[in-house]
């Protein structure tokens, strides 16, 4: 298999170890562990853990530890107002521009997100729910704002893997179809409102004593 396939194979895999909980907060990770449970070499792990390092779900010190990011609150709480706004203006650019086949995308996507909900499929739920939003992301046609969420969105995964697994994650199919009857009316105000709305919500799991760590000092 081409070697940045095989990257990208270790990427998708050790993140949604860590996103699911399977890699805890502050875990030591070994590449030659990982590499020999996925059985690649330890290139593609390498190359993975690096990448992670840059979505800040992992942190290395040079010769001591590579270990997965305890979950600071602050760090969490600071992406997600940015990953908000962001998607906020991303709605709000795109709406002038969806056609027939955006909306139809964001209707198939949130059927399947709503379907991964109500099945306890939280890893494809997420999977589903930046597939929703990235068709909004995607039309806008603003580089800067899609590698801004690009960049901070993966932070935000862990706390969503909790929110979509609590009751509040019954909410969000319903809210996904607001947005898309705001798009579909041409309502570029009223459907960044809802797109904000949505991620807003997540700020209210931060605020209930969600298990978030403060940053431990090596």
């Amino acid at each position: 298999m081409d070697r940045s396939l095989l990257s990208e194979q270790a990427l998708g895999a050790i993140r949604r170890a860590i996103v699911a909980g399977e890699l805890a907060p502050g875990e030591a990770v070994k590449d030659v562990e990982l590499a020999a449970r996925m059985g690649l070499s330890r290139t593609p792990v390498r190359e993975a853990l690096a990448r992670l390092a840059d979505e800040g779900l992992i942190e290395t010190k040079p010769h001591s530890y590579t270990r997965v990011t305890p979950l600071d609150a602050r760090a969490v709480r600071d992406a997600h107002a940015v990953v908000q706004a962001m998607h906020g203006l991303a709605t709000r650019l795109a709406v002038p521009v969806l056609t027939a086949g955006h909306l139809a995308d964001m209707r198939a996507a949130n059927t399947r997100f709503a379907a991964a909900i109500g099945s306890g499929a939280l890893m494809d739920a997420i999977d589903l729910d930046d597939a929703f939003h990235d068709v909004l992301v995607r039309a806008c046609g603003n580089t800067a704002v899609a590698a801004t969420i690009r960049r901070y969105t993966p932070l935000l995964h862990r706390a969503i893997h909790l929110y979509l697994g609590s009751p509040l994650g019954r909410d969000s199919a319903p809210m996904h179809e607001r947005i898309i009857a705001a798009c579909a009316d041409g309502d570029a105000g009223l459907a960044a409102g809802l797109a904000e709305r949505n991620w807003a919500t997540l700020s209210v799991l931060l605020e209930k004593s969600v298990p978030l760590e403060k940053k431990e000092k090596p």
